[in-house]
């Protein structure tokens, strides 16, 4: 049976299937966006709109931006010799959060799982390789602490240590099976600086 109208039961379901909302969670934003101004809802549908539309992967470390290249790899003052490897831009942001890494970043877009079907071609490890071809000191790997994850960074250490760059990986701050962008601050940077040399 039907509670609502066929168009609050199409915001509910289209709601719902967006990643950790629920049928109530669904629910209560679908009325919460039926109550909003007509302004507002507007906004947040050209926001969505453009936000799809514009934004793209950085050309050089692939994150998402909506330029060319994202501020990051703009930056001159940081230091492009140090790549952190990352599973996804989320990861990337949490380190930001620190305020005290100073290198660049590489997202992968992913890491390697055969259970699920994920391999080496399906995630962006080509491009990093391409981009080691330039002047690069170190690699730090800092995928997340899960099977996924530590699987890629072995894969990734036995791809780089036959060009001589340093490859090391962070330290165990990070618990495993934890997800990078739920740990605080404190924990990702006591990770980064005990990172070890893989």
């Amino acid at each position: 049976m039907d509670y609502y109208s066929k168009q609050i039961s199409k915001l509910i379901d289209e709601l719902s299937s967006l990643p950790g909302i629920g049928s109530k969670t669904a629910q209560r934003l679908a009325f919460h966006i039926l109550n909003m101004p007509e302004e507002k809802v507007n906004r947040l549908a050209d926001t969505l709109v453009d936000a799809r539309h514009n934004i793209r992967y950085c050309k050089t470390c692939y994150t998402l931006t909506d330029s060319e290249e994202c501020p990051i790899c703009r930056n001159a003052s940081r230091n492009h010799r140090v790549i952190m490897v990352v599973e996804n831009t989320r990861d990337l942001a949490a380190y930001e959060k620190t305020g005290k890494y100073e290198g660049v970043y590489h997202v992968l877009h992913g890491a390697i799982s055969p259970m699920l079907g994920i391999g080496p071609a399906d995630i962006k490890l080509k491009e990093l390789m391409k981009r080691l071809e330039g002047d690069v000191d170190e690699v730090i790997i800092a995928t997340n602490s899960s099977l996924e994850g530590e699987t890629t960074a072995m894969y990734i250490s036995k791809l780089i240590k036959p060009t001589g760059i340093k490859v090391s990986r962070i330290a165990s701050g990070v618990p495993v099976g934890g997800d990078l962008e739920y740990i605080d601050e404190v924990t990702l940077l006591r990770a980064l600086e005990g990172r070890v040399e893989l």
